[in-house]
Protein backbone atom coordinates (compact mmCIF):
# COMPACT_ATOMS: atom_id res chain seq x y z
CA UNK A 1 0.00 0.00 0.00
CA UNK A 2 1.69 3.56 -1.11
CA UNK A 3 -0.58 5.71 0.55
CA UNK A 4 -1.87 4.98 3.87
CA UNK A 5 -5.41 2.83 3.92
CA UNK A 6 -8.11 4.36 5.48
CA UNK A 7 -8.65 2.34 9.25
CA UNK A 8 -12.09 1.12 9.84
CA UNK A 9 -12.20 -0.20 13.66
CA UNK A 10 -15.04 -2.38 15.32
CA UNK A 11 -15.17 -2.94 18.92
CA UNK A 12 -13.68 0.73 20.34
CA UNK A 13 -13.97 -0.65 24.34
CA UNK A 14 -10.06 0.11 26.22
CA UNK A 15 -8.35 -1.84 23.88
CA UNK A 16 -10.12 -0.73 20.67
CA UNK A 17 -10.07 2.67 20.98
CA UNK A 18 -6.77 3.24 22.21
CA UNK A 19 -5.44 1.57 18.80
CA UNK A 20 -7.80 3.77 17.21
CA UNK A 21 -6.29 6.84 18.96
CA UNK A 22 -2.48 5.67 18.86
CA UNK A 23 -3.41 4.98 14.74
CA UNK A 24 -4.51 8.82 14.27
CA UNK A 25 -1.51 9.93 16.14
CA UNK A 26 0.32 8.96 13.56
CA UNK A 27 -1.29 9.85 10.67
CA UNK A 28 -3.41 6.85 9.63
CA UNK A 29 -7.04 8.20 8.83
CA UNK A 30 -9.49 6.62 10.96
CA UNK A 31 -12.43 6.39 8.38
CA UNK A 32 -15.05 4.77 10.56
CA UNK A 33 -15.99 3.70 14.24
CA UNK A 34 -18.83 1.35 15.32
CA UNK A 35 -19.81 -0.55 18.55
CA UNK A 36 -22.69 -2.29 20.27
CA UNK A 37 -22.50 0.57 22.65
CA UNK A 38 -22.31 3.83 20.04
CA UNK A 39 -21.52 6.28 23.09
CA UNK A 40 -17.97 4.68 22.68
CA UNK A 41 -17.91 4.93 19.25
CA UNK A 42 -18.86 8.84 19.51
CA UNK A 43 -15.93 9.01 22.56
CA UNK A 44 -13.48 7.95 20.09
CA UNK A 45 -14.61 9.57 17.22
CA UNK A 46 -13.97 13.00 19.29
CA UNK A 47 -10.70 12.65 19.31
CA UNK A 48 -9.86 10.99 16.32
CA UNK A 49 -12.24 11.57 13.63
CA UNK A 50 -14.52 9.40 11.21
CA UNK A 51 -17.89 8.70 10.98
CA UNK A 52 -19.66 6.83 13.67
CA UNK A 53 -20.84 3.63 11.91
CA UNK A 54 -24.60 2.69 11.99
CA UNK A 55 -23.98 -0.28 10.30
CA UNK A 56 -20.82 -2.91 9.86
CA UNK A 57 -21.53 -2.67 6.19
CA UNK A 58 -20.42 1.63 6.63
CA UNK A 59 -17.46 0.60 7.81
CA UNK A 60 -16.83 -1.88 5.39
CA UNK A 61 -17.90 0.44 2.60
CA UNK A 62 -15.72 3.83 4.36
CA UNK A 63 -12.88 1.51 5.50
CA UNK A 64 -9.51 -0.24 3.05
CA UNK A 65 -8.07 -2.02 6.64
CA UNK A 66 -10.72 -3.18 9.01
CA UNK A 67 -9.28 -3.54 13.19
CA UNK A 68 -11.95 -6.10 15.03
CA UNK A 69 -11.48 -5.85 18.86
CA UNK A 70 -14.31 -8.16 19.91
CA UNK A 71 -14.75 -10.11 23.08
CA UNK A 72 -15.35 -13.82 21.98
CA UNK A 73 -16.54 -16.33 19.16
CA UNK A 74 -19.88 -15.45 19.33
CA UNK A 75 -19.61 -12.14 18.73
CA UNK A 76 -17.00 -12.49 15.82
CA UNK A 77 -19.34 -14.55 14.10
CA UNK A 78 -21.99 -11.79 14.28
CA UNK A 79 -19.64 -9.17 12.46
CA UNK A 80 -19.14 -11.48 9.93
CA UNK A 81 -22.54 -12.88 9.64
CA UNK A 82 -23.32 -13.98 6.01
CA UNK A 83 -26.96 -12.88 6.22
CA UNK A 84 -28.24 -9.17 7.53
CA UNK A 85 -25.55 -6.33 8.10
CA UNK A 86 -22.12 -7.78 7.80
CA UNK A 87 -18.46 -6.32 7.46
CA UNK A 88 -18.30 -9.18 4.98
CA UNK A 89 -20.47 -6.66 2.42
CA UNK A 90 -18.97 -5.15 0.15
CA UNK A 91 -15.52 -6.37 1.57
CA UNK A 92 -13.94 -7.44 -2.24
CA UNK A 93 -10.19 -5.71 -2.01
CA UNK A 94 -10.25 -5.26 2.33
CA UNK A 95 -8.19 -6.43 4.56
CA UNK A 96 -9.40 -7.30 8.01
CA UNK A 97 -6.64 -7.60 11.16
CA UNK A 98 -8.45 -9.67 13.87
CA UNK A 99 -6.97 -8.68 17.28
CA UNK A 100 -8.77 -10.34 20.16
CA UNK A 101 -8.21 -13.28 21.95
CA UNK A 102 -10.04 -16.17 19.87
CA UNK A 103 -10.15 -19.63 19.54
CA UNK A 104 -7.63 -20.73 16.53
CA UNK A 105 -10.24 -22.43 14.83
CA UNK A 106 -12.66 -19.11 14.53
CA UNK A 107 -9.45 -17.13 12.76
CA UNK A 108 -9.16 -19.91 10.35
CA UNK A 109 -12.87 -19.71 9.73
CA UNK A 110 -12.88 -16.15 9.26
CA UNK A 111 -10.26 -16.27 6.74
CA UNK A 112 -12.19 -18.78 4.72
CA UNK A 113 -15.32 -16.26 5.07
CA UNK A 114 -13.52 -12.99 3.93
CA UNK A 115 -11.65 -14.83 1.29
CA UNK A 116 -14.94 -16.04 -0.59
CA UNK A 117 -16.14 -12.50 -0.92
CA UNK A 118 -12.59 -11.34 -2.42
CA UNK A 119 -11.01 -9.86 1.28
CA UNK A 120 -8.30 -10.83 3.09
CA UNK A 121 -7.98 -11.88 7.17
CA UNK A 122 -5.06 -11.65 9.39
CA UNK A 123 -5.26 -12.54 13.04
CA UNK A 124 -2.95 -9.63 15.09
CA UNK A 125 -3.24 -11.12 18.64
CA UNK A 126 -1.69 -8.99 21.51
CA UNK A 127 0.33 -9.90 24.20
CA UNK A 128 0.12 -6.34 25.94
CA UNK A 129 -2.36 -4.11 27.74
CA UNK A 130 -4.22 -0.74 27.65
CA UNK A 131 -1.40 1.55 27.90
CA UNK A 132 0.71 -0.41 24.85
CA UNK A 133 -2.68 -0.29 22.73
CA UNK A 134 -2.54 3.47 23.39
CA UNK A 135 1.26 3.71 22.74
CA UNK A 136 1.92 1.45 19.85
CA UNK A 137 4.40 -0.58 21.97
CA UNK A 138 2.21 -3.80 22.09
CA UNK A 139 3.40 -7.41 21.05
CA UNK A 140 1.92 -8.52 18.22
CA UNK A 141 1.51 -12.27 16.77
CA UNK A 142 0.50 -12.55 13.21
CA UNK A 143 -1.70 -15.11 11.75
CA UNK A 144 -2.64 -15.60 8.01
CA UNK A 145 -1.27 -15.46 4.62
CA UNK A 146 2.64 -13.91 4.67
CA UNK A 147 1.54 -11.76 1.52
CA UNK A 148 -1.38 -9.83 3.62
CA UNK A 149 0.55 -8.93 6.27
CA UNK A 150 3.31 -8.01 4.31
CA UNK A 151 0.83 -5.38 2.88
CA UNK A 152 0.04 -3.87 6.38
CA UNK A 153 3.17 -4.57 8.17
CA UNK A 154 3.76 -1.00 7.86
CA UNK A 155 0.61 -0.36 9.89
CA UNK A 156 1.00 -3.04 12.31
CA UNK A 157 4.45 -1.53 13.01
CA UNK A 158 3.04 1.57 14.20
CA UNK A 159 0.98 -0.32 16.68
CA UNK A 160 4.11 -2.81 18.10
CA UNK A 161 7.48 -2.56 19.51
CA UNK A 162 7.89 -6.28 19.05
CA UNK A 163 5.80 -8.01 15.90
CA UNK A 164 6.23 -11.12 15.02
CA UNK A 165 4.70 -13.17 12.17
CA UNK A 166 3.92 -16.76 13.24
CA UNK A 167 2.27 -18.66 10.21
CA UNK A 168 -0.86 -19.56 8.67
CA UNK A 169 -4.59 -18.67 10.23
CA UNK A 170 -4.96 -19.69 13.62
CA UNK A 171 -1.06 -20.74 14.61
CA UNK A 172 -0.87 -17.09 16.24
CA UNK A 173 -4.24 -17.70 18.36
CA UNK A 174 -3.03 -20.97 19.22
CA UNK A 175 0.81 -19.40 20.61
CA UNK A 176 -1.37 -16.53 22.14
CA UNK A 177 -3.53 -18.94 23.95
CA UNK A 178 -0.25 -20.48 25.68
CA UNK A 179 1.07 -17.28 26.89
CA UNK A 180 -2.29 -16.76 28.29
CA UNK A 181 -2.34 -19.69 29.80
CA UNK A 182 1.05 -19.26 31.31
CA UNK A 183 0.85 -16.15 32.52
CA UNK A 184 -2.44 -17.35 34.38
CA UNK A 185 -0.98 -19.97 36.17
CA UNK A 186 1.74 -17.74 37.19
CA UNK A 187 -0.74 -15.16 38.68
CA UNK A 188 -3.09 -17.79 40.59
CA UNK A 189 0.34 -19.38 41.59
CA UNK A 190 2.07 -15.73 43.02
CA UNK A 191 -1.72 -15.18 44.84
CA UNK A 192 -0.95 -18.05 46.59
CA UNK A 193 2.53 -17.72 47.62
CA UNK A 194 1.43 -14.25 48.71
CA UNK A 195 -1.51 -15.06 50.18
CA UNK A 196 0.20 -17.81 52.24
CA UNK A 197 3.10 -15.36 53.24
CA UNK A 198 0.50 -13.08 54.45
CA UNK A 199 -1.04 -16.44 56.67
CA UNK A 200 2.19 -17.19 58.54
CA UNK A 201 2.77 -13.40 59.33
CA UNK A 202 5.35 -12.70 56.79
CA UNK A 203 6.10 -8.65 55.65
CA UNK A 204 5.00 -9.11 52.23
CA UNK A 205 7.17 -6.21 50.93
CA UNK A 206 10.40 -8.57 51.96
CA UNK A 207 8.54 -11.38 50.87
CA UNK A 208 7.97 -10.05 47.33
CA UNK A 209 11.89 -8.57 47.29
CA UNK A 210 13.02 -11.99 48.13
CA UNK A 211 10.92 -13.42 45.32
CA UNK A 212 12.44 -11.07 42.43
CA UNK A 213 15.93 -12.13 43.14
CA UNK A 214 15.45 -15.41 43.25
CA UNK A 215 13.07 -18.29 40.78
CA UNK A 216 9.92 -16.96 42.46
CA UNK A 217 10.71 -14.57 40.05
CA UNK A 218 8.60 -13.71 37.34
CA UNK A 219 7.18 -10.72 34.94
CA UNK A 220 3.57 -11.24 36.55
CA UNK A 221 5.36 -10.22 40.21
CA UNK A 222 6.06 -6.85 38.53
CA UNK A 223 3.01 -6.36 37.44
CA UNK A 224 0.34 -7.84 40.17
CA UNK A 225 2.35 -8.88 42.83
CA UNK A 226 2.12 -5.30 45.00
CA UNK A 227 -1.42 -5.25 43.35
CA UNK A 228 -1.99 -8.32 45.20
CA UNK A 229 -1.03 -7.15 48.58
CA UNK A 230 -2.96 -3.97 48.37
CA UNK A 231 -5.71 -5.20 46.93
CA UNK A 232 -5.77 -2.38 43.89
CA UNK A 233 -7.61 -4.58 40.85
CA UNK A 234 -7.58 -2.05 38.68
CA UNK A 235 -8.46 -3.60 35.38
CA UNK A 236 -5.99 -3.81 32.93
CA UNK A 237 -6.59 -7.80 31.96
CA UNK A 238 -10.24 -8.55 33.41
CA UNK A 239 -10.53 -12.27 35.30
CA UNK A 240 -13.13 -12.86 32.89
CA UNK A 241 -11.05 -12.39 30.14
CA UNK A 242 -8.01 -14.56 31.99
CA UNK A 243 -11.15 -17.40 32.31
CA UNK A 244 -11.78 -17.31 28.51
CA UNK A 245 -8.05 -17.58 27.65
CA UNK A 246 -7.57 -20.41 29.53
CA UNK A 247 -10.50 -22.10 28.87
CA UNK A 248 -9.08 -21.71 25.17
CA UNK A 249 -5.67 -23.27 25.91
CA UNK A 250 -7.69 -26.10 27.96
CA UNK A 251 -10.02 -26.99 25.32
CA UNK A 252 -6.49 -27.29 22.77
CA UNK A 253 -5.16 -29.55 25.26
CA UNK A 254 -8.19 -31.57 25.23
CA UNK A 255 -8.25 -31.99 21.55
CA UNK A 256 -4.78 -32.45 21.60
CA UNK A 257 -5.02 -35.36 24.39
CA UNK A 258 -3.40 -33.64 26.76
CA UNK A 259 -3.69 -33.06 30.66
CA UNK A 260 -2.88 -30.04 31.77
CA UNK A 261 -3.90 -29.96 35.50
CA UNK A 262 -2.06 -26.65 36.43
CA UNK A 263 -4.13 -24.96 33.43
CA UNK A 264 -7.59 -26.61 34.65
CA UNK A 265 -6.99 -25.31 38.35
CA UNK A 266 -5.94 -21.67 37.18
CA UNK A 267 -9.21 -21.73 34.90
CA UNK A 268 -10.97 -23.18 37.88
CA UNK A 269 -9.85 -20.29 39.55
CA UNK A 270 -10.84 -17.24 37.05
CA UNK A 271 -13.84 -19.34 36.64
CA UNK A 272 -14.50 -18.81 40.78
CA UNK A 273 -13.92 -15.28 40.52
CA UNK A 274 -16.69 -14.79 37.98
CA UNK A 275 -18.60 -16.67 40.18
CA UNK A 276 -18.29 -14.04 42.91
CA UNK A 277 -19.25 -11.18 41.19
CA UNK A 278 -15.54 -10.74 40.84
CA UNK A 279 -15.17 -11.17 37.06
CA UNK A 280 -14.45 -7.86 36.13
CA UNK A 281 -11.69 -6.85 38.38
CA UNK A 282 -7.97 -7.17 37.28
CA UNK A 283 -6.51 -11.12 37.10
CA UNK A 284 -4.49 -10.26 40.28
CA UNK A 285 -7.85 -9.95 41.81
CA UNK A 286 -7.40 -13.92 42.24
CA UNK A 287 -5.65 -13.01 45.22
CA UNK A 288 -9.17 -12.41 46.92
CA UNK A 289 -9.64 -16.02 46.57
CA UNK A 290 -6.07 -16.79 48.37
CA UNK A 291 -5.58 -14.20 51.23
CA UNK A 292 -7.07 -15.79 55.02
CA UNK A 293 -8.20 -12.40 55.76
CA UNK A 294 -10.25 -11.75 52.14
CA UNK A 295 -11.87 -15.33 50.91
CA UNK A 296 -13.86 -13.69 47.92
CA UNK A 297 -14.86 -10.46 49.70
CA UNK A 298 -15.14 -7.50 46.48
CA UNK A 299 -12.21 -5.30 48.01
CA UNK A 300 -12.68 -1.92 48.94
CA UNK A 301 -11.63 -0.31 46.11
CA UNK A 302 -13.80 -1.91 43.86
CA UNK A 303 -16.91 -2.56 46.36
Amino acid sequence: MSALPRVGIVGTGRMGGSIAKRLHDVAYPIAALHDANPESARQVAAETGGEVAPSLARVAELSDVILTVVTDDAAMRRIFAQQGDSVLDGAAGKIFINCATLSPAIHVEMQSLAEARGAHSLEACMASSIPQARNGTLYLMVGGRRAVFERVKPLLEKMSASLKYIGEAGSAAQVKALVNMVMNINTAGLAEGLGLGDALGLDLDVLREVFSQTGANSRVLETDGADMQNRDHEVYFSAAHAAKDSGIAVALAQEADLNLPLAKAALAQFEKMKELGLGELDKSGVSELTFKSRHGQRSAAHA
